[in-house]
């Protein structure tokens, strides 16, 4: 167990006497060039003239990763014990804003035991496709649902004076090349989607600081795009606090200030700062620029140092993510069968009812406090009155079956009244670093599967993925239990809800397509190695199966229920159906929810919108607004969901605002995107003025549809030649003494991964390998603690390049400067 009350560094009191800027005034251009860049992986640069100490940020999208030795941002090296809290995929479907500030509260009294000042997550980055490979670190398709929850998330996390880091600003939908990948998408769907669940995160809760991106946008990296740093964020958006890169995504540091970049993290042994230095005496960055940025660190660093250090209660925090876990678990069929009877002979067949996938691989990996497994759980709860039988089915790390697993699983499942089948993907299907190639389940999962239903009997579908999978057996069996990953509590909650302690209270915050070739971002995923073009617009998800007339084979919205709700007293606020009583130009929807069944249970009121003629493109309808309520067996509740104008407002490319098109809306009221309850009408009269535009015709824009929408030509594609900083390790391996280079780089990598993390994983190893082959040559710098200079990198770039002068005249300067010094 953590040990309590880590202690956390408190600055004298002297520093509370001054404002951030006064004392960044005070500091000479070394030390304000020093504090835009982090002191180490972990830490920001302390200032102990100034009464600042240093302050420590890590990873916790869902659960600390403090790393106590070694640090790395993937993953691979041992951290301290925190509770792993199920993953965004799984607190998504919860659609349960007051339970994700009650896991953010958790994570901030973590925070404070381990002496961490700010987290680094939630991440909110929308699921365009599905095999996306951080898809189990994101919260939904949907950018009301990922704003909604993860602001609920950040304000119960920074109620316990621990800050965080809501990430990654912006566009970064897929692994693949992620820091040299150009995300080319058109301004409206930038806006209305990529961009419209930050928003609602910098509006509603304040976070202290917002992590950029590895990638470009339109051309430009994130680490240094002005519009999306300083225009939208700040200005538009009011945000007040510090923007700080991804790990190693700082590209040009001098345009990085200039554009709002406030912090370069990790520490790089102060890489950038001559170039930073050369800028300031040449007149191509002013001193105004840099303080800029380092009153924001100091700011932050002000704001890490307040609060005494409170242990934290672990165990409560498990039973917090048990209940969690349930909460986020779909019911996706259910013939009869769940929930089971405690007094029956249960067949657990599959591996991971023994060893639980519960979390993915990456930067986000949380070492468990403990860790709970399903089939443990089973027995537990049939004790002396039924009877649990076990079989394995499949290799737990493959996948892989065999005839003789099969024979036992089948037989198994002969014996008994009921077969729960836990199945999924193991881990080396999905991490970050690398993205799915198919939405299939390993083959010997379907195969176990396919056996056991075909004995004839009763089968439960347990599923254990972080991102969604095909499902080609959901009606050869009695029920499917999407549980996802679960955290560490998994196991127990599954039991949980299979024997109706609990409810599964979830509902699916992202479709799960027949087939992922139905999908139009499948046709640009993950695109290029160095440019996606998001050709389809705003048809993601739902938006494109309720678009397109192409059914999902579970929508967004949907999950069942143990019990059975009535909706009724359905009503549009104001007499006329209108505008409120008292002016404004909001609406609100009201919805008597009446549970109907013998038992508790949870229903969740969604309130989507239409506009069926309109001068522009538009999906079916946009989910905007939604309610989730608990009600004991009989009772009811009203719930009352708020639209205000910015629910019928688009962006309008050519006067660059929101505008809201007159007209009449259909306001929906439904339990998911495909079961509409009922529709309401209201006609809205508007002053701004909407500028026609066509969309992709086809639902995948042409090139010449694809220009139309961008309003301007397609972007050349970087092709890396000659090379630069931003050409891959992949890309100079093309080269002989290029190759020689990028081996001797992998082998020192993978034999440095090996020593600190002896048995990694097979996702782990994969992550790795995609992670230096696929990214720029810069990152040795950044990522190397001062071993490699840019000085250095720039002449075997020159070298790669065949230009042996250049190089020459380095080595010769080099010297110089050596011996001067």
């Amino acid at each position: 167990m953590p040990r309590p009350g880590y202690p956390r560094p408190v600055a004298p009191s002297s520093s509370n006497n001054k404002s951030a800027a006064e004392i960044v005034a005070s500091l000479d251009l070394d030390t304000r060039i020093k504090l835009v860049s982090g002191k180490s992986f972990w830490h920001l640069e302390p200032v102990p003239s100034a009464g600042l100490t240093e302050i420590m940020v890590t990873d916790g999208p869902h659960g600390l990763r403090r790393q106590e030795t070694s640090a790395d941002h993937l993953g691979l090296n041992a951290a301290r014990a925190a509770t792993c809290f199920p993953t965004a995929a799984a607190l998504g479907s919860s659609w349960d804003t007051e339970l994700l500030a009650k896991v953010g509260v958790a994570l901030g009294e973590e925070a404070l035991d381990q002496g961490v000042s700010v987290i680094l997550g939630p991440g909110l980055n929308l699921k365009r496709h599905p095999a996306g490979g951080r898809s189990f670190e994101y919260i939904s398709e949907d950018p009301v649902v990922s704003g909604k929850l993860a602001a609920a998330m950040v304000k119960g996390i920074q109620s316990k004076g621990v800050g965080t880091s809501i990430k990654h600003f912006a566009v970064n939908n897929h692994e693949s090349h992620r820091l040299v990948i150009d995300a080319v998408v058109d301004e409206r769907t930038l806006r209305e989607l990529y961009l419209r669940g930050f928003e609602i995160v910098v509006k509603e809760s304040e976070p202290w600081t917002v992590m950029c991106s590895y990638n470009k946008v339109n051309g430009t990296y994130a680490s240094e795009h002005h519009e999306l740093l300083t225009s939208i964020l700040r200005n538009d958006w009011g945000f007040k606090g510090l923007v700080m890169t991804d790990w190693g995504a700082a590209n040009d540091r001098v345009e990085g200030i200039r554009a709002g970049l406030d912090l370069e993290m990790p520490g790089s042994n102060n890489a950038f700062g001559p170039e930073i230095r050369a800028a300031i005496e040449s007149g191509r960055l002013t001193e105004t620029e840099l303080n800029a940025c380092a009153t924001r660190v100091v700011e932050l660093i002000q704001k890490g140092q307040q609060g005494d250090p409170v242990p934290a209660d672990y165990n409560a925090h498990h039973q917090l993510a048990r209940a969690a876990s349930a909460a986020g678990s779909v019911l996706l069929r259910n013939e009869g069968l769940l929930p089971l009877s405690k007094s029956a002979k249960v067949a657990v067949i599959g591996a991971f009812a023994e060893t639980p996938r519960y979390q993915g691989a990456g930067s986000s990996q949380v070492t468990p406090t403990k860790v709970d497994n399903a089939l443990a759980a089973i027995r537990d709860k049939v004790g002396s009155a039924g009877e649990v039988t076990y079989a394995a089915g499949y290799d737990v790390r493959t996948g892989d079956t065999t005839n003789e697993l099969i024979e036992a699983a089948v037989n198994a499942a002969l014996a008994s009244d009921v077969a729960v089948v836990f199945a999924g993907l193991p881990a080396s299907y999905e991490s970050e670093g690398f993205d799915r190639t198919t939405l299939d389940m390993p083959t010997g999962h379907i195969q176990l599967i396919e056996a056991v239903a075909a004995t004839g009997a009763r089968v439960a579908v347990v599923l254990s993925n972080g991102g969604v999978v095909h499902l080609p057996f959901a009606e050869r069996v009695d029920a499917v239990l999407e549980s996802w990953l679960g955290g560490q509590a998994g196991g127990l909650a599954v039991a949980d809800v299979l024997f109706g302690d609990t409810e599964p209270a979830g509902r699916l915050a992202e479709s799960i397509p027949f087939n992922v070739a139905q999908l139009p971002a499948d046709r640009n995923f993950p695109g290029l190695p160095r440019q996606v073009q998001y050709r389809e617009g705003p048809y993601i998800g739902y938006r494109f199966h309720d678009s397109a007339g192409v059914p999902a084979q579970f929508p967004f919205g949907f999950g069942l229920s143990y019990t059975s709700f009535a909706w009724d007293e359905i009503s549009l606020g104001g007499s006329d159906g209108g505008a409120d009583s008292d002016g404004s130009n909001s609406h609100k929807i009201s919805v008597k929810v009446t549970n109907t069944g013998d038992r508790a249970g949870s229903d969740v009121v969604q309130i989507y919108v239409r506009k069926s003629e309109s001068v522009i493109y538009r999906p079916d309808k946009d989910l905007k607004g939604f309610a989730k309520v608990t009600l004991d067996a009989g009772s009811s509740e009203t719930v009352t969901i708020t639209l205000d104008r910015d629910s019928f407002a688009i962006w309008d490319v050519a006067s660059s605002s929101w505008a809201v098109e007159s007209g009449t809306y259909e306001i929906i009221v439904a339990r998911s995107s495909a079961d509409v309850v009922q529709v309401l009408t209201v006609d809205i009269e508007s002053d701004d003025v909407v500028t026609a535009s066509e969309g992709p015709a086809a639902f995948v824009a042409t090139s010449e549809e694809f220009t139309r929408m961008l309003g301007h030509p397609i972007p050349a594609v970087d092709v890396g030649r000659p090379f630069h900083r931003n050409s891959t390790l992949n890309d100079i391996s093309e080269t002989k003494a290029g190759k020689v280079f990028a081996n001797q780089v992998i082998k020192i990598g993978l034999k440095r991964a090996q020593h600190e993390f002896p048995d990694p994983d097979d996702a782990t190893v994969k992550m790795f390998k995609a992670a230096i082959g696929e990214g720029p040559v810069r990152a040795l710098v950044l990522m190397g603690g001062g071993v490699i200079s840019f000085d250095t990198l720039d002449g075997l770039i020159d070298a790669f390049n065949g230009e042996w002068l250049e190089v020459g005249k380095s080595l010769i300067e080099g010297a110089k400067d050596a011996l001067k010094s």
